[in-house]
């Protein structure tokens, strides 16, 4: 607990309150991510890249509503793309506030990331 009457303390919370344009980005990202279907998309592309039909067919929906998701996560920067022949692919953003979204739904759903097991490699 703080006190409510210490000015050092109140200056030091003050002076450590985060700008608009981060919580803007955070609240947008929280915003896209409040979609369960959208955040089991993003959650497959922080494992892996793939293109729209592949989603699809994992996530068990169709391509043009996968594509209408992709949008709106690479709309606030979750998730990137690029060409590869005919093919668009995606996949989660290299970014810290990507790592930390990721992070924060396995430790939330209690999910273990299958990119980090124990087991030996063959």
């Amino acid at each position: 607990m703080h006190s409510h009457n210490d000015p050092t303390e109140q200056k030091r919370i003050y002076d450590a309150l985060p700008a608009e344009e981060i919580t803007g980005k955070v609240a947008d990202a929280l915003k896209q991510l409040g979609d369960p279907s959208r955040l089991r998309i993003f959650w497959l592309l922080c494992h892996t890249e793939e293109c729209v039909s592949d989603i699809a067919e994992i996530v068990g929906m169709s391509s043009p509503a996968v594509s209408h998701h992709l949008r709106l996560l690479k709309s606030t920067e979750l998730i990137t793309s690029h060409r590869e022949g005919k093919e668009m692919l995606y996949t989660a953003a290299d970014t810290p506030l990507v790592e930390m979204m990721h992070h924060s739904i396995e430790t939330l759903a209690e999910i273990t990331c299958p990119n980090y097991t124990n087991e030996p490699d063959d």
